[in-house]
């Protein structure tokens, strides 16, 4: 790490220090929460399914600069990283498009769940808090939370006035593996009724370490660079708040396994012709021999204001810029009619932009003008049952991935979505057992803006799902629930119509609906995603020895997933097609409080996902994963040892290779230091992959390319005012 970037990162953050502030001081509040994204507003340990909250002082000694990585160690939750720059949760071996981001209850609005290589947008270092819904408990945020639900607490919209007029925090880090450069801070002041909040992150990062065994020191691409900025203002009453933000965020990272060599790829019906790699001339299969090069006739415009304000040398690279622009309108009141307890209200308006650039040129872009809003009302006891009823809708015009190829030039389609759902849980106790029943019924309809309609018709579904579940509390302490669910979710744009090459994620993807073109590729455009799961809970919440431990099934009915028909090297032929699947598994964590400085856990996961009928088993499910966590704490010092194993991965699908196994080790040590009143500021370390071992991540598309990261330490201070 050079001196000119230590003076840089030192006077970024005693810049900020003095005035500014990362979050209320709730962030470092106790770890139990409020599941807020739960219908009732229940506690982790009340809901019927599995709840990761992760908050406080454990949230911020583990945030890291994408939130795949934040969460990855939580039971059951594992990632798909793409380098340095971009990584998604993997929630009982599913993730995106059935893993729903949310901020705070919202839809994200991003392109994140279209490729593994796009980030997304919310700013780990910002948050307050962090919910994982697994399950059923996910199915009121729709089909795309089929597979789970992750939603990112914030505090760009004050929910109450500072006591003292004014609050807030600043942090800054510094990393040993990627050169990690990042500075956080914010501030909210407050009179009578109102609150004004801002707040802004900055994060740089160089081509992170890895050991030998790669054959280089570094992961080339593996670089980022992030900027966010917030501001909101609230008008806070006794019974509730009404309040609007603005956020801006700006990102420019690497993203590595692109190569040059497959430029000249081109399919012949279900196979791939590389160079000397095909099945047979191309005039035996009719095809003319396209060039799906970078020369795209885009159907809108773009600026090139391809600002390369980082300090790395990547002209051999491909990196992508995202722009994203949202604004938020949040309102949660209590009692507001006779009758109702809570209204809760949540819009937004996003405008999302995503290049992908490569030697000055857009190789790929991506945009997404989206507007969301969701209505609930929570009613009060009414013939002993307690619910939420609620509208969403949402609408989008998406555009950016390729689509049809016209004159030997790939084209872009945008894409006219529409989405509407009403929702409705209840929840009734008798005695010891708390049933609780809920349902959801969206509309869903994607119409392309092209002139083709034959090739690219107009698509609509109508998922429909239901869930019941019975939480039984045994004996003091002791919990035991069973949930039920059938959820269904439409396919998204890209399964339906892509069809073309997309060569940041190094593959020529074919989707449902453009797919009836290819001899020998059936089309299954109208058929939902019907998951039928079963999910079996057993808690202890009490005493000095604590679990939770969760078991599931689930039958899914043409589950949509991307098929890899051929391979050359590291480029991939994709068709999405529809096939009956399932998934079963256990994850859990038991932790017993040695004495009150000392706390032990165990903590593991398991999923086997594969294809029924003996066709095979799914692509890039995580293996298994068993570890143990010591925690300490006396006075103002604390710390954390953590070790796991992760299996190999053997059960592979076809055109995958085998994931060898890997052990990791990772330290946390903290010291807190009151600076009188509620201030106070504390110095830490975290220092992942100690052993510096080489690891390769099964659940990634460019695992062989971008090993997870070898040895880490990183250095903080953050205070709080």
């Amino acid at each position: 790490m050079s001196v000119r970037i230590l003076h840089r990162s030192a006077v970024s953050l005693l810049a900020l220090i003095p005035a500014a502030a990362l979050a209320e001081e709730a962030s470092y509040g106790p770890s139990e929460i409020l599941v807020t994204s739960a219908p009732l507003e229940e506690t982790a340990d009340e809901t019927a399914t599995p709840v990761v909250t992760l908050s406080g002082d454990e949230l911020a000694h583990r945030r890291q600069g994408t939130l795949g990585e934040t969460l990855a160690g939580q039971p059951g939750i594992h990632f798909d990283n793409f380098g340095g720059g971009a990584s998604r949760p993997v929630i009982r071996g599913q993730t995106a498009p059935r893993v729903q981001v949310l901020s705070d209850s919202a839809n994200v609005q991003d392109a994140s769940g279209v490729s593994a290589d796009h980030a997304i947008t919310g700013e780990p270092l910002l948050l307050r808090g962090i919910e994982v819904l697994r399950g059923p408990s996910a199915l009121l945020y729709g089909g795309g939370a089929i597979g789970g639900a992750v939603n990112l607490l914030d505090t760009k919209i004050p929910t109450e006035v500072p006591v003292n007029g004014i609050s807030g925090a600043a942090e800054g880090r510094l990393g040993t593996g990627d050169d990690e450069r990042s500075a956080v801070g914010g501030v909210t002041v407050g009179t009578g009724a109102l609150a004004l909040r801002v707040e802004g992150a900055h994060r740089e990062t160089d081509d992170y370490r890895v050991p030998g065994a790669f054959g280089q020191k570094r992961v080339p691409g593996s670089w980022s660079e992030s900027s966010t900025f917030s501001a909101g203002a609230s008008w806070i009453g006794a019974d509730g708040y009404l309040g609007f933000g603005y956020t801006r965020t700006r990102s420019t990272y690497g993203l590595p396994g692109h190569s040059h060599a497959y430029e000249d790829c081109h399919t012949h019906g279900p196979s791939l012709h590389c160079g000397s790699h095909g099945h047979g001339d191309e005039d035996d299969h009719g095809h003319d021999d396209h060039d799906h090069g970078h020369d795209h006739d885009h159907d809108h415009d773009h600026d090139h204001d391809h600002d390369h304000d980082h300090d790395h040398d990547h002209e051999e690279s491909i990196f992508v810029k995202l722009r994203s622009e949202r604004f938020d309108i949040r309102s949660d009141y209590r009692d507001p009619l006779p009758g109702f307890e809570r209204v809760r209200f949540r819009m937004a308006h996003t405008t999302y932009r995503h290049d992908e650039i490569e030697h000055d040129d857009i190789a790929a872009s991506f945009r997404n003008k989206a507007f969301d809003v969701r209505f609930e009302l929570t009613h009060k006891p009414l013939a002993g049952f307690r619910g939420v009823f609620g509208v969403q809708h949402s609408d989008s015009t998406f555009s950016g991935i390729h689509s049809y190829i016209e004159n030997d030039t790939t084209r872009y389609t945008p894409f006219d979505i529409d989405s509407t759902a009403l929702f409705l849980h209840e929840s009734r106790e008798f005695g010891p057992v708390r049933i609780e029943a809920a349902v959801r019924q969206e509309w869903q309809r994607i119409r392309p803006q092209t002139s083709l309609a034959s090739f690219m018709p107009a698509t609509s579904h109508d998922p429909f799902s239901v869930s019941a579940s019975a939480l039984w509390q045994v004996t003091d302490g002791y919990s035991l629930s069973l949930s039920l669910a059938r959820s269904q979710r439409a396919p998204g744009v890209q399964e339906l119509y892509a069809f073309g090459p997309h060569f940041a994620s190094n593959t020529y993807e074919i989707g449902m609906v453009t797919g009836r073109t290819f001899e020998g590729m059936a089309s299954t455009e109208n058929r939902l995603e019907t998951g039928k799961s079963i999910n079996l809970t057993f808690r202890k919440t009490s005493g000095p020895t604590t679990f939770t431990v969760g078991a599931y099934h689930q039958k899914v009915d043409n589950y949509i997933f991307g098929q890899t028909l051929d391979r050359f090297e590291q480029f991939r032929l994709i068709h999405y097609v529809a096939a009956d699947a399932t998934f079963t598994g256990v994850d859990g964590e038991v932790r017993h409080q040695v004495v009150p400085e000392l706390g032990v856990s165990v903590f593991g996961d398991y999923v086997r996902a594969k294809l029924t009928n003996d066709r095979g088993n799914l692509p890039r499910i995580p293996p298994g994963r068993l570890g143990t966590r010591v925690d300490a704490a006396t006075g103002p010092f604390s710390a954390q040892a953590e070790y796991y194993r992760t299996f190999r991965q053997d059960r592979i699908a076809d055109f995958e290779t085998e994931t060898s196994g890997y052990d990791m080790l990772n330290l946390t040590v903290s010291y807190k230091l009151p600076l009188g009143g509620e201030r106070w500021a504390e110095l830490f370390a975290r220092g992942t992959n100690l052993t510096n071992a080489f690891a390769l991540n099964h659940a990634s598309f460019v695992k062989d390319a971008s090993p997870l990261r070898g040895r880490n330490v990183v250095f903080g201070l953050r205070t709080a005012f």
